[in-house]
């Protein structure tokens, strides 16, 4: 059994400390000791500890007898931690999605002989690994995906529920998105683009134009065309476009809002919400299509949106544990997803707890 140090006690850091403490000791830290103590009241085995993030020292003292470590913090705190991490020679897995580009660690990690997965959830994260496994088999000429977390029964106005930090969802609805047409980066303003689509499991959706590329544009830009929408339900993203028109998102409202949509957003517990995401990858005569639609799980009472990032996140954990990826450096998924016995791993990992994942070749 290894020690596994993991930072962050959210919804989706409550799903990754039980998957992975049933096979090895896990080490939980989180500002929040509500939290933290709600966790462990689930499962003894979990050792916890209330730790600031920002306490650079407090950090790496925590984590020096860790075999890993899993980062799952809010994405204003996650750069910084994660060169924390790698600073006191650890291996990293890192789901924290922070705005910074966090492939300008990579020489750091090589200096310091550690190996670091980012953006390991379920998008950024599982279209990443399969665009990564798709790359190494043949000549891609598009790729563009579609993904959305959502509650099952939706209340209006926002016919919407956060499943982790609404300043993160905030931060969807105002960051410029970048995607590659024609080998050209072009930049569009977040929530536009807005159309309409229809899933068989999930009903009528709008998508719309969010920057949730981030490694892609840099690792595929010898795809020509690169593309990701984020998906609502109808009218949701024209709410947001008001808010953002009235400065509710500006910096000097951005603490007020965020807490207010905290409370209105906030699932309830053992809310039903469910994650759907669509990947279609063209190129050479060929098209793939993937889609998963996944719900609230009855049995164990865990989110989809937990259950979905968290086990993308605890397989990447265990494919470092397990020696298939044990490159130095700084990698998201599209990189180690171009080795094939990875990608397997992490289908495999995702199936076994129920994340199906269906694929369909034209």
């Amino acid at each position: 059994m290894k020690n596994i140090y993991q930072i962050g006690a959210g919804m989706v850091g409550s799903a990754m400390a039980a998957d992975l403490s049933k096979n090895h000791n896990l080490f939980l830290a989180d500002y929040d000791l509500n939290a933290l103590e709600a966790i462990q009241s689930k499962n003894s085995n979990i050792q916890i500890s209330q730790l600031d993030v920002t306490d650079q020292e407090s950090l790496s003292e925590w984590i020096a007898p860790a075999d890993i470590v899993l980062l799952a913090v809010p994405g204003f705190l996650g750069y910084n931690a994660l060169k924390t991490i790698i600073k006191a020679g650890k291996d990293v897995v890192d789901i924290s999605f922070s705005p910074e580009n966090v492939l300008d660690l990579n020489s750091l990690a090589k200096e310091r002989g550690v190996t670091v997965i980012v953006d390991a959830g379920v998008a950024p994260g599982i279209p990443n690994y399969l665009l990564g496994f798709w790359d190494a088999q043949l000549n891609i000429e598009s790729f563009e995906y579609y993904v959305g977390g959502l509650p099952k029964n939706p209340q209006p106005p926002f016919n919407y529920k956060a499943p982790f930090s609404p300043i993160d969802v905030i931060e969807e609805y105002t960051r410029p998105a970048r995607m590659l047409i024609d080998h050209e980066v072009i930049t569009e303003p977040a929530l536009s683009d807005i159309e309409t689509m229809e899933f068989e499991d999930a009903g009528t959706l709008e998508a719309f134009n969010t920057d949730g590329l981030r490694s892609l544009l840099s690792t595929m830009n010898h795809i020509p065309n690169l593309k990701e929408k984020t998906l609502r339900y109808p009218g949701h993203a024209k709410l947001m476009l008001d808010y953002r028109n009235q400065g509710l998102f500006d910096e000097s409202n951005i603490d007020k809002t965020s807490k207010k949509l905290f409370q209105e957003w906030k699932l309830e517990e053992n809310e039903i919400e469910f994650t759907v995401l669509d990947i279609i990858i063209k190129g050479e005569m060929k098209m793939i299509t993937y889609h998963l639609y996944d719900e609230f799980d009855l049995s164990s009472r865990t989110s989809s949106m937990a259950r979905t990032t968290g086990y993308t996140a605890t397989a990447s954990i265990n494919l470092i544990l397990d020696n298939l990826y044990n490159k130095y450096g700084v990698f998201p998924p599209e990189i180690v997803g171009a080795n094939s016995n990875c990608m397997q791993f992490i289908l495999e990992y995702l199936r076994q707890r129920n994340v199906i994942i269906s694929e369909k070749t034209n």
